[in-house]
């Protein structure tokens, strides 16, 4: 088969497109035969040889990817044969592998993918979309609220934008260049603006006096740094921040948000990171994880949520990890074989 390759830590130019030995489904494991496979911004830091969070670095050389989708082509002995030729998706966890025609993965770990979705969107759903319906677990969203989503025509900004939209919530998009605003508008927002655009808070706040609030209810940030930092300062009295995440520092290279100390109490706003344990003890149950999967991939299916794709060829990774580094994206990106 043929897969992407990292032999070296260091720049995209690194990922190799090669011809290698094709993976043996082992027990209880199935081979898929990939029709899309997902690239996180995790990816490029793990690339790079910078751990992620939790997600350690693997052993050189690798394939890297952790989300695919496609047909089961092959079972692993005391595999379900239900599952030979079934349309598949699934999450890897912390085995990479996914840059690849053809992947290996439990059988414990798959989620049929429902009608109507390509294998494109189930791979969106299945990791982007999981950590959407996570972090919409602290948002508890009404009609009422004023939601600003940094980064809206990301793969969690344009999912966070529908379901504040079809909760009745006023929401403003931030986005950077004219493409990504005018598809942040396109999604519905009430307002989007360009946050490269250095008097852009001004636009919100005229925006917000036009409807006689005092500011803004909620921020979702991904994005920290000067972007984040002036959307907080846009909360009214009672605001909310959610924290997922810090890209304008670059992955794990900077950080979220610091306060004065005081500050938060004095505005009357709160901030709360999302991610990781606090997500997990939200979700509940014994596998969280697998919770907000099939929770993301039933929201796509009934069409409440579309996920924003763009594709790329299995051969041109370095292009993709590229595309994302630089915010040069829109949506959630995969490679095709």
């Amino acid at each position: 088969m043929h897969a992407i390759r990292l032999h070296t830590f260091g720049p995209a130019e690194n990922l190799t497109y090669e011809t290698v030995e094709d993976p043996r489904p082992g027990p209880g494991e199935v081979r898929i035969a990939v029709a899309a496979a997902g690239v996180h911004l995790l990816d490029t830091a793990l690339r790079e040889g910078r751990p992620g969070g939790p997600a350690p670095l693997p052993e050189l050389p690798t394939v890297p990817g952790r989300e695919v989708a496609g047909t089961v082509e092959a079972l692993g002995e005391g595999t379900d044969p239900a599952w030979l030729g079934r349309r598949v998706v699934a999450h890897l966890g912390m085995v990479p592998g996914g840059y690849a025609e053809l992947a290996v993965v439990a059988a414990d770990r798959l989620h049929p993918i429902p009608d109507g979705l390509d294998a494109g969107q189930a791979v969106a759903m299945i990791g982007t979309g999981r950590t959407t319906m996570g972090i919409l677990l602290f948002a508890d969203l009404t009609a009422d609220d004023i939601a600003i989503v940094p980064a809206a025509a990301g793969g969690i900004g344009t999912l966070l934008v529908q379901h504040a939209k079809n909760t009745g919530a006023t929401v403003i998009g931030l986005a950077g260049g004219a493409a990504k605003v005018a598809r942040v508008r396109e999604l519905g927002a009430d307002l989007a603006v360009d946050y490269t655009d250095d008097d852009w808070p001004s636009l919100v706040r005229a925006f917000l006096d036009g409807r006689g609030a005092p500011g803004a209810t909620l921020v979702f940030d991904s994005v920290g740094g000067a972007p984040g930092r002036a959307a907080v300062d846009l909360l009214a009295k009672g605001g909310r921040h959610l924290v997922f995440g810090w890209s304008s520092g670059g992955l794990l290279k900077g950080g979220p948000l610091e306060f004065a100390d005081g500050e938060l109490a004095a505005r009357g706003i709160t901030s709360e990171p999302v991610l990781g344990p606090p997500m997990l003890a939200k979700a509940g149950g014994d596998n969280p994880l697998r919770t907000l999967e099939t929770a993301a991939l039933a929201e796509a299916a009934a069409g409440r949520l579309v996920p924003a794709v763009q594709r790329f060829p299995l051969a041109e990774a370095t292009a993709a990890h590229r595309a994302l580094e630089s915010r040069g994206t829109m949506g959630k990106v995969v490679l095709v074989p």
